[in-house]
């Protein structure tokens, strides 16, 4: 444990706090010897102890007011927060679905490609007859002419 000398309403005082602390408490004790001073000058001397009260009441008050700040911070923090959840589980979907479709019209695609395939080897096989049934029917008429 360390100690600490401080002056409060002009008396000494020696503190005891955790190692490491001593900084943090001697200004923690400046503030509230602030407040209690500002209080003294705007109120007269009340007596120290009135004065005590209503410095602590100060202390408290803008604890209380603060920590309600704070309060209200971390719940909008956290509907924001919730929101962004919304949001990203929105933006997953989204992707999933078009995802999806991609896939699908990647697939229709694909078919497509192949009936087109399918038709071109056909229209050249049915021109091949065709061009072989005409050159047949032109020999088979030369020969009829010939005779």
């Amino acid at each position: 444990m360390a100690n600490v000398s401080i002056k409060f309403n002009g008396k000494e005082f020696l503190l005891s706090c955790d190692d490491g602390q001593e900084e943090h408490l001697e200004e923690l004790l400046i503030q509230i010897n602030q407040k209690f001073n500002d209080l003294k000058n705007n109120l007269g001397n009340l007596g120290e102890n009135k004065l005590l009260i209503i410095t602590a009441e100060k202390v408290m008050d803008e604890y209380y007011e603060t920590k309600k700040k704070v309060d209200q911070k971390k719940n909008e923090l956290k509907e924001l927060s919730n929101k962004f959840k919304e949001l990203k589980s929105l933006i997953y979907d989204y992707k999933d679905k078009k995802e999806l479709e991609f896939n699908d019209l990647n697939k229709k695609h694909n078919n497509l490609k192949k009936e087109i395939d399918a038709n071109q080897r056909k229209y050249e096989k049915l021109i091949d007859e065709a061009a072989e049934e005409i050159s047949s029917f032109v020999e088979k008429s030369n020969l009829d002419n010939l005779s």
